[in-house]
């Protein structure tokens, strides 16, 4: 909502907006856009007059502000359907699902394609540290000129065919829409160029179970034209079987098991194939196996509108990644601290292996704040415990869960951490910390301030 926020100023709207709790870096972003920021949901807001409201799915009935435009019939729009009506319709559009990887693999696009002179748009949940901004319009019309040296597997945009506005890469969560649209948001999007990243269980308290999150990736693969192109990955059962509900698109799969040369694929060595046939080596500062398939994918989509692989890879030499996503939030006394965004077993594992394979040997203590919905319900707890294994030590903080950390990480046995108490956690990460550790904190959230408090504590010692 806040990069919606970002959009819709550029665009020339008079934009005000309220929350609860906006911590850094969107909130630190809508202050440097000049966008007004009010604290809470007081129905005196309404004195400002809007003449629309634009709904975030983090509001429900009961909350004060809605009841009071629901009981005053004011106008009001979820801010997907908002941006598909007022900025989207002109522009082609490349959409970015999955459930993990995309922010990074969004990012990772928009680059490529800024990098090649096309200067999209985009709508990022997350800050890429290339651009310094989660949104932004595109910044002038395409034209031939302005396109890869390399052809487009299908036609490039010239300004005409409903394409005039430009290029825009959008993250398309599978995350309801709104209170009053509990379709996913990216069926708002209307994609021609889309990337099906991975599609796992998760959001346990919108979701049943998988296949309820397949059938809303159908819904989206039911919205791209004939003449676009979905990036799927080649590992995925899950999209094997969302694609073969029936699907009226070009495919190009990547990441394939070891031994198909169909398709996109990279080695341990950053060698890329399309279709068994070498197309250069990727050199970067990323690291992890999970980065280099969401390189594969963000690669195959820039292609599609006209960039050349080398092209592409040349632009993610330059990649700085994104914000809380293995962001080295400081080093102190040798020990180096980061803030990633993980909050999904799945995510946990790769992060810390991709972080394992750049530290060797060295000391990695995980802290973790299982916050999402999905988290605090305990669905996924079981899973937990596996994922946590290539830590040295772990940290929990259990503060609002449903369920018992001590006995479901009881596994992890005397590498094990737990507590309530935010200041006991972070002394507890001081008391046993060493120099040459490398500390992980994973939150989806703002963890109570964590990084700062705890590079001071290991300060002060």
């Amino acid at each position: 909502m806040g990069g919606v926020a970002v959009l819709a100023k550029q665009a020339g709207y008079r934009v005000t907006g309220c929350d609860a709790n906006v911590y850094p870096p969107m909130s630190t972003q809508l202050e440097a856009q000049g966008i007004e920021l009010i604290e809470g949901f007081d129905p005196a807001q309404l004195t400002l007059g809007a003449d629309i409201y634009v709904i975030g799915n983090v509001v429900s009935r009961g909350n004060p502000l809605m009841e009071a435009i629901l009981n005053r019939n004011l106008p009001y729009i979820s801010g997907p359907q908002w941006l598909s009506q007022n900025l989207l319709q002109d522009k082609w559009v490349l959409a970015v699902a999955g459930t993990h990887g995309k922010t990074t693999t969004a990012s990772m696009l928009a680059w490529i394609l800024e990098y090649a002179g096309m200067q999209p748009g985009f709508l990022i949940g997350g800050i890429p540290q290339n651009f310094g901004v989660s949104a932004r319009l595109p910044l002038f019309l395409p034209s031939g000129e302005n396109l890869s040296v390399a052809p487009s597997p299908q036609p490039a945009p010239d300004g005409s065919g409903g394409y005039a506005g430009g290029f825009f890469v959008i993250e398309a969560d599978e995350y309801d829409t709104a209170f009053f649209d509990k379709r996913s948001k990216f069926v708002h999007y209307h994609p021609r160029t889309a990337i099906l990243n991975n599609l796992e269980f998760d959001h346990a308290d919108i979701f049943p179970d998988l296949a309820a999150i397949e059938t809303q990736f159908h819904h989206l693969v039911r919205t791209i034209p004939g003449h676009g192109l979905i990036v799927s990955n080649g590992r995925e059962a899950s999209l094997q079987r969302v694609l073969e509900r029936d699907c009226w698109t070009p495919i190009e799969k990547f990441g394939e098991k070891l031994g198909n040369v169909q398709g996109w694929n990279i080695n341990q060595s950053n060698l890329i194939t399309l279709n068994g046939q070498p197309q250069g080596t990727l050199h970067w500062n990323l690291f992890g196996e999970h980065n280099r398939m969401n390189a594969l994918a963000a690669i195959a989509a820039a292609r599609h509108v006209g960039v050349s692989v080398k092209h592409a890879l040349d632009a993610l030499a330059e990649f700085k990644n994104v914000k809380r996503r293995m962001e080295v939030r400081g080093i102190i006394k040798d020990i180096t601290i980061y803030d990633d965004f993980a909050h999904h077993p799945t995510a946990i594992t790769t992060t810390l292996q991709g972080l394992r394979d750049k530290v060797g040997k060295a000391r990695i203590l995980a802290v973790l704040e299982p916050r999402s919905n999905t988290m605090r319900l305990g669905i996924m707890k079981d899973a937990l415990p596996q994922s946590l294994q290539a830590a040295d030590q772990v940290f929990c903080y259990s503060a609002g869960l449903g369920w018992n950390a001590r006995v479901v990480l009881g596994s992890l046995g005397k590498k094990l951490h737990v507590s309530d108490d935010l200041p006991e956690l972070i002394s507890l990460i001081a008391d046993v910390a060493l120099p040459g550790d490398h500390i992980l904190i994973m939150s989806n959230g703002g963890f109570g301030g964590i990084h700062e408090k705890l590079l001071l504590s290991l300060a002060e010692r």
